[in-house]
């Protein structure tokens, strides 16, 4: 009996002693997957809707939309139609049009795991038809004898000019939020200057107020804009991604 029971510790003491040669990892690696969500996010311009409906001389809507190509990148869009009735001094004209916006968004957040925020710079190639109806007008006449207190009548009979174009590029900062699970709320800024404004072959009224662009100053090429959104993150497919300590350390 003593006999089996020695075999039994000669075993186990071996056993005990192969253990203890291999090396114990003090720092064993992380076989997690993080893994990134890419698909599709659509959604609206929220201030053209609210605009329209404070403001009777204006109705406009935007669809926007962007798609992820990498960890930081987004391939942008904006697609909207704009109707703008303006009073000046003398003359009132009405533009009508749609334009179309393409370009990139470049993400600067570092989210944690299962954060989808942005915090982005971009740039868009935008393009716009238009037309634009004089509504009426008045003479200004700087001898004002017989109306003292008004410019000379014009003309009440509208004019429409139409095969308006225009051209331009724009440089812009946002940021989107995740509200609830791929809902977000956004907001953005742009600077856009022209590249081209055609009017068409009829310089007898100029483009003063561009859909997508805004008002036209006479002597600049510049334009802001703003827009704040709310859109869906339709997942499509997703990538691995390793914690970035991981990834310093291998």
């Amino acid at each position: 009996m003593s006999r089996y029971f020695i075999s039994i510790c000669l075993f186990f003491g071996l056993m005990f002693g192969f253990a203890q040669s291999k090396p114990i990892d003090t720092q064993p690696k992380d076989t997690v997957e993080y893994k990134q969500a890419y698909g599709l996010r659509a959604g609206i311009d929220l201030s053209r809707p609210l605009i329209s409906t404070l403001d009777e001389n204006y109705t406009g809507f935007e669809i926007v939309a962007d798609y992820r190509l990498t960890e930081k990148l987004y391939l942008a869009a904006e697609l909207g139609t704009e109707d703008k009735t303006k009073q000046e001094d003398l003359y009132n004209f009405t533009t009508t049009g749609s334009y179309l916006k393409l370009g990139f968004d470049n993400n600067t957040y570092e989210n944690w795991y299962g954060e989808q925020n942005l915090l982005y710079y971009g740039g868009r190639l935008a393009f716009s038809s238009f037309s634009q109806t004089l509504n009426n007008y008045q003479y200004f006449s700087s001898n004002r004898y017989w109306n003292p207190d008004d410019f000379a009548e014009g003309s009440n009979i509208a004019e429409e000019f139409s095969g308006r174009s225009a051209v331009w590029v724009e440089a812009l900062f946002g940021t989107k939020v995740e509200l609830f699970a791929n809902i977000f709320l956004g907001a953005s800024v742009r600077l856009g200057i022209l590249v081209s404004n055609s009017d068409g072959g009829d310089d007898r009224f100029p483009n003063l107020w561009i859909p997508g662009f805004n008002k036209v100053t006479d002597g600049t090429r510049f334009g802001v804009g703003y827009n704040y959104s709310i859109s869906y993150f339709l997942p499509l497919y997703k990538k691995k991604k390793q914690p970035k300590e991981l990834e310093t350390e291998q």
